[in-house]
């Protein structure tokens, strides 16, 4: 026969402890898968080694009256950019497409009923993680290629003007681009799908749009992704061809939170 256990005097009944879901949890979730994935080292690694082997490639080889001498400087240090941004939105297709390929997904919402605080999380951690990559790399490339380009025309330092504003917009570009990526992996969950829509939408459609003889199809051909993210690798983008620094950015922006409401407004309609 059992007996309850009463308990001691003096001593409060010991409750159990209530766990929330907070965004700040989820984020914190996000990011332990984010960071034990093999396939995010070896393609933060990747965009990396490119962005820096390209650079410094293009200032050991420049010659001064040569093909690139009208070339923008921080553009040409930058060519690396055309490689990253193609491992960068692969990852990006990743972190939420590859999701579904394992089944993951299903455990990330069971865990999160509400949903769309995952994509978001997920981003979050993305956005940041890829930023700061990307400017730690910028901020080597560029003082070390400058080493093979001292004395020639295309001598430049960090401290002049503009130069680390061009190199801080162009890491938030490529985040910014990343984070497309991100949204289409969410809207198609399927990862060849994501990574052809990507190279589909961003990078083929604009090229083709451009060459179509109408003046308002060539103006917003401007503020497509890939266009919005050459323009901030350059220092002093060309007004005609290129938007602005802050309209590049906010054209990127925008184009990222577009693809990641529809990610969004799917993950809540759409079943597993």
């Amino acid at each position: 026969m059992s007996t309850a256990t009463a308990p001691r005097a003096g001593i409060a009944p010991r409750k159990a402890t209530a766990y929330r879901v907070t965004f700040a949890r989820v984020v914190h979730s996000e990011w332990h898968k984010f960071r034990t994935l093999r396939s995010t080292w070896i393609t933060l690694i990747g965009s990396s080694v490119a962005i820096l082997g390209v650079g410094l490639t293009m200032g050991a080889t420049y010659e001064a009256g040569g093909g690139d001498s009208d070339v923008d400087t921080v553009l040409m240090l930058l060519f690396g950019f055309q490689l990253a941004q193609l491992m960068i939105a692969v990852l990006g297709v990743l972190v939420t497409a590859g999701e579904y390929s394992t089944g993951m997904v299903r455990s990330s919402l069971t865990a999160v009923p509400t949903r769309t605080p995952v994509l978001w999380a997920k981003a979050a951690v993305f956005g940041v993680v890829t930023f700061v990559s990307t400017l730690v790399t910028v901020l080597l490339t560029f003082p070390l290629a400058q080493l093979f380009l001292t004395g020639s025309d295309k001598e430049m330092a960090l401290t002049d003007p503009g130069v680390l504003g061009t190199l801080v917009a162009a890491s938030a570009g490529l985040a910014l681009l990343g984070l497309i990526a991100l949204g289409l992996g969410a809207v198609l969950r399927s990862v060849p799908g994501g990574i052809g829509g990507f190279i589909g939408l961003v990078l083929i459609v604009p090229v083709i749009l451009d060459m179509l003889p109408y003046t308002a199809v060539q103006d917003a051909v401007r503020y497509f992704p890939a266009k919005s993210l050459e323009s901030l690798t350059m220092l002093h983008p060309t007004p005609d061809a290129y938007p602005s620094t802050g309209a590049a950015l906010l054209a990127l922006a925008l184009w990222a939170v577009a693809a990641l409401g529809a990610g969004s407004l799917l993950l809540k309609r759409r079943d597993v």
